[in-house]
């Protein structure tokens, strides 16, 4: 009887550990990161994946797709945001439409992450809920707590934000639409060993 009973105890701990192992390895990497290569230089972000997990997994899906791949960035205004991300900018030279497009559906609110220097927000229209752009995305380039509570940010700059300065010093139009175009030239998912190699 007792025989029988530690066979079972241990039956079911086997099957436990078996379970625990096989979630860990179905798992993504905790350290994986965007690396997005401009004609300017190389950008890495750290999504919050744990925060907001439906803009971070639809971010990584871009990336890994290349979507992003050949989008310039079309709103520069400085001590404010770099803003991309429009597929309606792709080999387009009529400016007109920029910041008017987007790839996918909209994506629900995750807001509470600050705007601090180097976020990573996600773009909007004046919709009540507050649902993001599928596409369009901006990085801060200070603190901006007045758009706290109504924008979703979802990752922040770890490397590049130097990058991101010098797109920001861009001669732009009336539109704050940079003369120069800057270009997302590739999109892909890196660990922090490769990116840092």
């Amino acid at each position: 009887m007792k025989s029988t009973i530690f066979l079972k105890t241990v039956l079911i701990l086997i099957i436990l550990a078996v379970m625990i192992r096989c979630s860990k390895e179905t798992q993504a990497p905790a350290d994986e990161y965007i690396k997005m290569e401009t004609s300017l230089g190389t950008i890495i972000i750290d999504l919050f994946e744990a925060e907001t997990p439906l803009h971070a997994a639809n971010y990584k899906k871009l990336a890994e797709e290349g979507a992003l791949e050949g989008i310039y960035f079309h709103r520069v205004i400085p001590g404010f945001v770099v803003q991309g991300g429009d597929p309606l900018t792709r080999d387009n030279d009529a400016r007109a439409d920029d910041g008017t497009g987007g790839i996918g559906e909209r994506i629900p609110a995750e807001i509470g992450q600050p705007h601090l220097r180097g976020a990573l927000g996600a773009a909007r229209d004046n919709n009540p809920q507050k649902k993001s752009n599928g596409s369009q995305f901006y990085f801060c380039l200070a603190r901006l707590a007045q758009l706290d509570d109504n924008y979703t940010v979802f990752g922040k700059v770890v490397e590049g934000m130097d990058v991101v300065d010098q797109i920001a010093t861009l001669e732009r139009d009336p539109r704050d639409n940079p003369l120069e175009s800057v270009t997302i030239v590739k999109t892909s998912m890196v660990s922090a060993e490769d990116y840092q190699n």
